[in-house]
């Protein structure tokens, strides 16, 4: 499956956040080209800060691996990831994070903060944004857009 497909799962994972009430943001973890994991935003249903869709995901594809490391795994996050979710990359050795659109306000991979791939850390997560980005950009717009 090419990578707009991936990111296309993250969308409609995202969706079904949107239709639970949870800010829509959905997350995909790809080895080898296959999905071995996949999470979207529970953070209120959860009772859990973090249970953003990035950690439930990589939990996911720890989980299938039994391996808390996931190298040479691809994430496909709908919504640049926070500072959390950064580490989070870092610390389980994703190779690579494709995300749609930025997050100007919480954003660690590169509005804020560049903490996947800092020079500083003994790991660095390969970047590339902006697939699908306008979609994604838009779901979030109608969903805070309800919120006010």
């Amino acid at each position: 499956m090419a990578s707009l497909g991936y990111m296309e799962m993250a969308l409609q994972l995202a969706r079904e956040a949107d239709a639970e009430g949870e800010v829509p943001v959905g997350a995909v973890v790809v080895l080898d080209g296959v999905v071995i994991g996949a999470g979207r935003n529970r953070t209120i249903a959860a009772n859990d800060p973090t249970a953003h869709a990035e950690i439930l995901a990589i939990r996911d594809a720890t989980a299938a691996l039994r391996n808390y490391r996931l190298d040479g795994a691809t994430i496909f996050s709908t919504l640049e990831p926070c500072v959390m979710c950064a580490g989070a990359l870092v610390h389980a050795r994703v190779t690579r994070l494709v995300f749609g659109a930025r997050d100007l306000r919480f954003g660690g991979i590169r509005s804020k903060f560049r903490l996947a791939d800092s020079g500083i850390l003994n790991h660095r997560v390969q970047i590339d944004e902006g697939e699908l980005g306008a979609a994604c950009a838009e779901l979030l717009q109608r969903f805070f857009a309800k919120k006010r």
